[in-house]
């Protein structure tokens, strides 16, 4: 995907990414410092769910060279001092999950609109040259799949507007003297992934022999997104001419939760225990990622298929599993 040289070109930039201790976050961190980056990391540690799990990313980065991290909101750190230097500003913090953001929608739009509002602002300010910003396909809602990106977007979530209000904020301020792209992520998924995600819940219960709760008929369909393919693409957006554009980044294909429930089944050697509940307010029902635009502009092509990606996952749970019961044996 990615030029010869090219990673020879980056030695000696300096980047900061936001939201630094989340799953997609770290793990680009990580990729970025391998490649000489010169990473600040920025993370507040909220509590979107579990933050150990952010504080463990966060300890494993700080031990890589190249990388410093920054402790605070983003709407109230000297954001221009912490951008200063800096060439390119990924930034992947917010709130994310479409069921919470019913309840708990001022704290979305503070994490995900006020945040981003703030960024946009101290990185004209600081000069810096582009800004890379996590969307979402949620912006989408239950559009025509696959999902283009110049159909209109149709969120049905505050989770998803917020979103689209955000991204929409970047790409506005795109211009001469500051360059913003804005990548609508695909359900990210693989070792390491949030534990609030359905991927994750499920093989964590059928590998403790707890029933699966299913919101649905399991006919939903998803466009999974292995976590190495979405850092990938979002590396190449820092130099790809892109500039005012949004960008799908997708697996390439739309699975079931039926299919899900039968690959794991063959990944734990068992028949699983499943708990149907009607569906699940602003869950849509198909996700699916048109990347013509990502392949020409990113040069992007997922190069995990969901079988593979799901197999590592769910080996990572079963490795985790093991490891707590030795420990409270």
């Amino acid at each position: 995907m990615e030029a010869a040289g090219s990673t020879r070109r980056r030695r000696g930039r300096r980047c900061v990414v936001t939201g630094s201790a989340g799953f997609i976050g770290s793990t680009l961190c990580a990729r970025l410092a391998r490649e000489g980056w010169a990473v600040t990391g920025v993370d507040a540690f909220t509590d979107s769910y579990d933050p150990v799990e952010k504080v463990l990313r966060a300890a494993s980065l700080t031990r890589v060279a190249g990388t410093t991290l920054v402790v605070g909101d983003l709407a109230e750190l000297d954001l221009a001092r912490v951008f200063d230097g800096a060439e390119v500003v990924f930034h992947l913090a917010g709130r994310a999950g479409v069921r919470p953001s019913f309840a708990q929608e001022e704290r979305y739009v503070h994490d995900n609109v006020v945040t981003t509002e703030r960024v946009v602002a101290a990185a004209r300010q600081s000069g810096v040259r582009r800004i890379v910003y996590a969307s979402s396909s949620s912006v989408y809602g239950d559009g025509d799949a696959p999902f283009r990106e110049d159909a209109a977007p149709s969120p049905i979530s505050p989770y998803g507007r917020t979103k689209l209000e955000a991204e929409r904020c970047a790409l506005a301020a795109s211009g001469a003297d500051l360059e913003a792209v804005a990548l609508r992520y695909f359900t990210v998924f693989g070792p390491g992934q949030r534990p609030d995600m359905g991927l994750r819940l499920f093989a964590e219960a059928a590998l403790a022999g707890r029933p699966i709760t299913l919101f649905g008929d399991g006919t939903q369909r998803r466009d999974f997104t292995y976590v190495h393919d979405v850092v990938a693409a979002t590396v190449a957006a820092a130099d790809a001419p892109a500039a005012g554009l949004a960008v799908n980044v997708g697996g390439g294909a739309s699975v079931s939760l039926l299919e899900v429930f039968d690959l794991l089944r063959r990944l734990v050697a068992t028949e699983l225990l499943v708990d149907v509940q009607p569906f699940a307010r602003g869950d849509v029902r198909v996700t699916s990622a048109d990347l013509s635009r990502s392949a020409e502009l990113l040069g992007f092509a997922p190069q995990v298929p969901f079988a593979v990606g799901y197999e590592r996952q769910v080996s990572w749970l079963r490795d985790r599993l093991d490891q707590s019961m030795v420990r409270s044996a």
